[in-house]
């Protein structure tokens, strides 16, 4: 079984606030997973295509970003062979049912909405957590 802390995170999220609110409550919480941060789905698409973040990962997705947003770097990773297995968790300031939906049609793990998690923002890192010990990841 992996060790939790041996899968990467991939954050994709644009706003510095949002980013370091979230790399906080890892901290906060003793999750020490590596974390990789970058600003849009782009950026994202072209790290996971070089191989340039370590597997096994989890992407935690934003889903508006400027060049790339979240729905569109979902439906590009989805149609890729070789990342389409890769697993999401949206993260996000959109309560849109429109935006849910996609998500949810593009095998996300799960769809949180940044205002909505305020105090249990610490329940969502404990979640992960136990998630990063018990899941087992496809290392392809």
């Amino acid at each position: 079984m992996k060790n939790a802390n041996e899968i990467t995170l991939l954050l994709v999220e644009d706003d510095d606030i949002d980013a370091m609110t979230i790399k906080r409550s890892f901290k906060k919480q003793n999750i020490t997973n590596p974390l990789v941060r970058v600003y849009d789905g782009l950026e994202a698409l072209t790290l996971l295509k070089e191989n340039k973040v370590i597997q096994p990962l989890v992407i935690i997705l934003d889903l508006q970003m400027p060049r790339m947003g979240g729905i569109e770097f979902l439906n590009v990773l989805r149609a890729d062979p070789k990342l389409s297995d890769l697993v999401v968790f949206v993260l996000t300031t959109s309560k849109a049912k429109t935006d849910i939906a996609l998500s949810y049609g593009k095998h996300i793990a799960g769809y949180f909405v940044k205002g909505e998690t305020g105090d249990r923002f610490s329940g969502l890192v404990n979640m992960l957590e136990s998630y990063f010990e018990i899941v087992q990841l496809n290392e392809e």
